[in-house]
C-alpha cells in the first residue's frame, strides 16, 4: 500500500498543495514552521481521523477557513482509490470513496494504515497513561476498524455516567431526583460492562499479541540489549478475576461484563462521592518494564536480589532507554501490521533529529524495505543515507521536487 498523490486545501498552513508521491522513501526537508510536517500530518489524519500533534481537528483547519479537505490516491494491490476527509469546522466530518459519500465518516478508518514516529513519542513512556490507551486503541483500530464504533460507545458512555453521576451525587439523599438518576445510573453501568468488556478483550488480546515484538525490536535498537529486557502489561483499573483470564481463546467478554459490572456497584458509593468514573478500560493503563526476567531457579546469589527484577521504565529509565522503548513500542506496531499481510505507511516526523548516529542508522535499516516511507527534517544530513529517495523540499508554503 502507498500513497501515489496527496491533496490539501485549507488544511494547516497550506491553502492549496498538491504532492505526487510514489513507493519508497520520500523525504519532505525544511526548517521549522514552514509545514512540512502539515503534510505526513495529513496523511496519517486520513488513516485514524485524529492528529498525532493535537487532540482535536479545530488547528487543522487553516486560520480564518471553516473547512479544511485531505484528498489522497491509495494505490493497494494494483487498485487505485482516492480518499477524502472534509473537516468542518463545528459540524460532523465528512467521507468519500472515488468521489461518493459515506453514511459514516470513521468508514474511512482502516483503509490507509500508518505507523508515525516522532518525538512526541515519548509521551508514551513518560506520559499519562492516557498517551498509552492511546497508543493500544489506534493500533486496535488500524487492525480492526469496526473497533472504532466501540471506542466512539465508551466514549459516550462514560459521558452519560459522568452527567448522572454528578446529578445523584448532589441530590439529597433518598429524594425522588435521586432515585431517578440512581435507577438511570443502573441502566448505564449496564452499557459501560457490555462495552467496557468488548474494548477490555481486545487490548489484552493485543498486548499479548504485541509483546514479542516489543522485546524483538527493543532488542534491535538498544545498545546490548536481549529479547527479554522489555516487556509490556496490560494493567486494568480493578484486579481480573483468574477464570476470566483462563480461556484459551483469550479473555471471556461475558465473564468479563459480569466482573465489570460487579465492580461497578461495589465502586458505587466512590464514584458518587467524587463524581467521576473510577471503572472501566479509560482507568486502565499500558506497563512498560525493563531488566532481565526472574530466573525460575534462583539466579546467581552473587549478582544480589535485585539484579533480575524488572523494573518500570517511567522513573527509572534513561533517557536513551526511554526513546529505545518509545521507538520499539513503533516498530513493533509496524511488525505486527506488517504480519497481518499489508506494509504501512512509515511516516518519520523529524525523529531523527532526536536520536544519536548509532540509533539513527539503526532505525534506517529497519524500514527501508517498507513499501512507502514518509521523512520530515530541518536539513538534508538528517536524512541518513540509507533513507535516500525521492526528495522535497519545503519553504514558504511551497512544496518543490529536488532532482
Amino acid at each position: 500500500m502507498h500513497v501515489s498523490h496527496l491533496a490539501l486545501q485549507d488544511f494547516r498552513s497550506y491553502a492549496h498543495v498538491d504532492v505526487p508521491l510514489g513507493p519508497g522513501v520520500t523525504a519532505f526537508v525544511g526548517r521549522n514552521g514552514q509545514g512540512k510536517t502539515n503534510l505526513v500530518e495529513a496523511v496519517d489524519y486520513l488513516s485514524r481521523l485524529s492528529s498525532h500533534r493535537v487532540a482535536g481537528d479545530g488547528p487543522l483547519v487553516r486560520a480564518g477557513r471553516q473547512q479544511a479537505v485531505v484528498r489522497a490516491a491509495v494505490v493497494k494491490d494494483g487498485r487505485t482509490a482516492v480518499l477524502e476527509v472534509e473537516i468542518n469546522v463545528g459540524k460532523s466530518n465528512k467521507g468519500r470513496i472515488n468521489k461518493s459519500t459515506l453514511p459514516r465518516v470513521r468508514e474511512l478508518v482502516g483503509l490507509v494504515r500508518t505507523v508515525v514516529f516522532s518525538p512526541e513519542d515519548l509521551v508514551l513512556v513518560k506520559g499519562d497513561p492516557g498517551d498509552r490507551r492511546r497508543f493500544l486503541d489506534d493500533l486496535l483500530v488500524l487492525r480492526t476498524p469496526r473497533l472504532a464504533g466501540t471506542v466512539s460507545d465508551l466514549e459516550r458512555v462514560l459521558k452519560q455516567r459522568a452527567t448522572l453521576l454528578k446529578t445523584a451525587g448532589h441530590a439529597r439523599r433518598g429524594s425522588s431526583s435521586q432515585d431517578a438518576a440512581l435507577s438511570t445510573l443502573d441502566v448505564w453501568d449496564a452499557h459501560l460492562a457490555r462495552v467496557g468488556a468488548e474494548l477490555l478483550a481486545e487490548r489484552l488480546a493485543l498486548v499479548e499479541l504485541l509483546r514479542p515484538y516489543v522485546g524483538a525490536a527493543y532488542a534491535t535498537v538498544a545498545r546490548g540489549a536481549g529479547r527479554d529486557d522489555a516487556d509490556i502489561a496490560y494493567k486494568p483499573s480493578f484486579e481480573l478475576p483468574a477464570s476470566v483470564l483462563a480461556h484459551p481463546a483469550g479473555p471471556d467478554r461475558g465473564e468479563l461484563a459480569e466482573a465489570l459490572l460487579a465492580e461497578l456497584g461495589r465502586r458505587r458509593g466512590d464514584e458518587l462521592d467524587r463524581g467521576v468514573c473510577l471503572v472501566g478500560p479509560h482507568r486502565d493503563d499500558l506497563l512498560l518494564s525493563l531488566g532481565r526476567p526472574a530466573d525460575p531457579g534462583g539466579g546467581d546469589p552473587e549478582d544480589g536480589p535485585d539484579a533480575a527484577a524488572r523494573l518500570p521504565v517511567k522513573g527509572y529509565a534513561s533517557h536513551g532507554e526511554s526513546w529505545s522503548f518509545a521507538l520499539a513500542l513503533r516498530l513493533a506496531s509496524y511488525d505486527l501490521l506488517r504480519a497481518d499481510g499489508d506494509d504501512p505507511i512509515l511516516v518519520l516526523d523529524d525523529v531523527f533529529a532526536e536520536l544519536d548516529a548509532e540509533r539513527r542508522t539503526q532505525l534506517a535499516a529497519l524500514v527501508a524495505d517498507a513499501e512507502q516511507v514518509l521523512v520530515t527534517a530541518a536539513v538534508p544530513e538528517d536524512v541518513p543515507a540509507a533513507l535516500a529517495g525521492a526528495r522535497f523540499s519545503v519553504a514558504g508554503g511551497e512544496v518543490r521536487r529536488v532532482e
